[in-house]
């Protein structure tokens, strides 16, 4: 079964250097590209627990994302699919032992998915 932790959260923005400002002053977060991921600035809250990125708003991408940690996404997207879901982004690497994907719920919210081999 999967862990169902929230790992991560996606806030779509337009204008990532405003956005950067704002979430810093209002959060206390810091902002910040890490190597390897650039165009990709992610956040850490103060409690150092939780965490996400700043990402470039689209059309399909309006709304923040959470992502929930599983202990596999071929099980889970399998199980989405089985209640009436739909894979959206199959599972797509990060690095060489950490994996993503994406399913539409049957309301049509899209769900992220991530698995680490750690």
């Amino acid at each position: 079964m999967s862990h169902g932790d929230i790992t991560h959260v996606e806030i779509p923005v337009s204008d990532f250097s405003a956005a950067t400002q704002f979430y810093g002053a209002v959060f206390g977060w810091n902002i910040a590209e890490s190597p390897g991921f650039e165009g990709y600035p992610m956040w850490r809250a103060p409690n150092g627990i939780s965490g996400g990125a700043l990402v470039e708003r689209t059309a399909e991408f309006t709304q923040p994302r959470s992502a929930v940690e599983v202990d596999s996404i071929d099980e889970t997207l399998a199980r989405a699919e089985s209640s009436g879901g739909r894979v959206r982004t199959p599972k797509t690497a990060i690095t060489d032992t950490s994996w993503w994907a994406v399913f539409e719920d049957p309301d049509g919210n899209l769900i992220e998915v991530y698995e680490s081999a750690a």
